[in-house]
């Protein structure tokens, strides 16, 4: 019996030996290739670290804002007719005071005289849409800071240009032209830069409706004609003055004839 337990002990050790080489060999490999995978694992969290690049944001369009908001057809026609939009848009880039436009809906150019902006020329229609821009941004509490008349972007004349602003602390805004009273509506766009008020009336300057007074008249240019009639009227005279010399002349001869017969008579 101790002899065939001796002769079968080599098998289970030799099994116990195998096993133990293949755990080595698979823990080798697995080691072996951790090193490569670590670069991948890397390149994964420098792509979760760099934020993707986001689009700038667009520049402000005045047409955009006013076709969004709705109601502004007139204007919207206006402003592109006089290429003040493009003004507009271009101010904005690169003023840092901003703009304020007042905004009248059509209703309000509905109820303007019919055949009123049809009878307007181009200087004119130019000169309407900027009495409604101030060259700076003014939120609905910062009226009652501006001075009156208000300047506008149609010119400083005050009196044929003046705008004067009211304000109750920001409750309620009122406007005169001298011409029409107007009370500023609801805001339909402010971004810090731009602001944008409805009206409920066109802002209609002194300007359309006082006669203009009439232009210097040009002062006179003295023509050849005024010269050379200039220089006659001096040869006249010079020929005057020598007709009277001799009229004197001749009457001293009479005279010296005369006083020479009664001489002779006497004798």
């Amino acid at each position: 019996m101790v002899t065939m337990t001796m002769k079968h002990h080599p098998r289970p050790l030799l099994f116990s030996l195998s096993l133990l080489l293949l755990l080595s060999s698979h823990s080798t490999t697995t080691l072996a290739q951790s090193p490569a995978s670590a670069p991948a694992a890397s390149a994964t969290a420098s792509a979760v670290a760099t934020p993707a690049p986001t689009p700038s944001s667009a520049p402000t369009d005045i047409i955009r804002i006013l076709k969004k908001a709705g109601g502004f057809t007139t204007l919207i026609r206006l402003l592109q007719t006089t290429q003040v939009s493009n003004q507009i848009n271009s101010q904005l880039l690169t003023s840092n005071g901003g703009l304020t436009l007042f905004a009248p809906n059509d209703n309000a150019f509905s109820s303007l005289k019919p055949g009123f902006l049809n009878s307007l020329n181009d200087q004119q229609k130019n000169e309407l849409i900027q009495f409604h821009l101030l060259p700076q941004y003014v939120s609905t509490s910062n009226f009652d800071t501006l001075s009156n008349p208000v300047r506008t972007q149609a010119g400083e004349n005050p009196d044929r240009l003046a705008l004067n602003i009211t304000s109750s602390g920001g409750n309620q805004v009122n406007m005169t032209t001298g011409i029409v009273n107007v009370t500023l509506g609801g805001t339909v766009y402010t971004d810090h830069q731009l602001a944008v008020y409805q009206v409920d009336k066109v802002l209609l300057p002194r300007d359309f409706f006082v006669a203009k007074p009439p232009a210097p008249a040009p002062a006179p240019e003295k023509s050849k004609g005024s010269k050379k009639k200039s220089a006659d009227s001096t040869a006249t005279e010079a020929d005057d003055a020598e007709s009277a010399a001799i009229s004197v002349k001749q009457r001293h001869v009479m005279w010296v004839v005369v006083t020479v017969l009664v001489a002779a008579f006497s004798w």
